[in-house]
């Protein structure tokens, strides 16, 4: 499941033996392995081949890491590393994508109407991340990407919620350390999103930190501009060459839907869904900075 260099990358900061006396302790790669295992081939926890141990500790394995934090934690190092080597491409690019809850995840009590989750990931949110939307019941994830396509921020809410309103939360989300001394980088050279991000509030958001924007005007918000004249103000501006390198989340989503844990949605608590969803990116910018001279 992980080479040796990737393995490297992440070790130290996994749990490790405290010398203590109790039940033995388990092997941290064959627990990351296995729960990689599970959610490529999408499979209940419960037939896990026993080859990376027993199916319980696999499962408690991940359910604290992603309280915890440790996922995140590693996913910023390795961000930390490749802004470090300069490998991380800061013309960024967002969207999310909707997947279908399976019955195994909705058989829980959830609280629907309040408002997702986004500022504290770590927090499970009383709705779950669970929404009923067109499709039924579903949940969205929101990715913001680097240039390569390489996740820097995830997020989860349910399907039915909107692109626009998650937008100014990804934002604050991205943090990346600088290696040694040095604020960490929170502002991306520009964003790229489609219409559905084209709004006054993003708008102003990304001119007050000074980040370019290069997103699309829906018709309606031309249409409306149009009708007012003068008043209406100039349109916004917008790079349509530049814009074509935002199909890198699109391509993002369609790794990260290879796992096919990941693709139906099969766990019933978000911060464990989330938390696979960056494990993928943790396994991305491992094979990423692995592959380095």
């Amino acid at each position: 499941m992980l080479s040796d260099d990737q393995w490297a990358m992440i070790a130290d900061l996994l749990p490790v033996r405290t010398g203590r006396r109790g039940r033995p302790f388990s092997d941290a790669r064959a627990m990351v392995e296995g729960i990689v295992y599970r959610y490529r081939c999408g499979i209940a926890w419960r037939d896990v081949p026993e080859v990376f141990g027993p199916w319980q500790t696999i499962w408690t394995w991940h359910r604290r890491l992603a309280g915890d934090g440790t996922w995140d934690r590693i996913l910023e190092r390795l961000l930390a590393h490749a802004d470090a080597a300069g490998i991380v491409d800061w013309a960024v690019s967002v969207d999310s994508t909707i997947v279908r809850a399976h019955q195994h995840a909705t058989n829980t009590t959830r609280t629907q109407g309040d408002t997702p989750n986004y500022t504290n990931p770590s927090v499970e949110p009383p709705d779950h991340a669970i929404g009923r939307s067109r499709g039924g019941l579903s949940t969205k994830i929101h990715h913001l990407v680097d240039g390569h396509g390489l996740p820097l921020v995830v997020l989860v809410s349910p399907g039915q919620s909107g692109d626009s309103p998650a937008f100014p939360h990804l934002l604050d989300q991205l943090r990346v350390p600088r290696i040694g001394s040095g604020r960490p980088r929170t502002r991306p050279d520009r964003v790229r999103g489609d219409k559905a991000y084209s709004s006054r509030v993003n708008r102003e958001l990304l001119r007050r930190r000074r980040i370019g924007a290069v997103i699309a005007e829906p018709s309606d918000q031309a249409g409306h501009r149009r009708r007012r004249g003068t008043r209406g103000g100039r349109p916004p501006a917008f790079d349509a060459v530049d814009y074509r390198g935002r199909n890198v989340v699109e391509r993002r989503f369609s790794h990260l839907k290879q796992w096919r844990g990941m693709a139906t949605r099969y766990d019933k608590l978000a911060i464990v869904y989330r938390a696979a969803a960056v494990l993928n990116a943790v396994i991305a910018w491992t094979r990423e900075l692995s592959d380095m001279p």
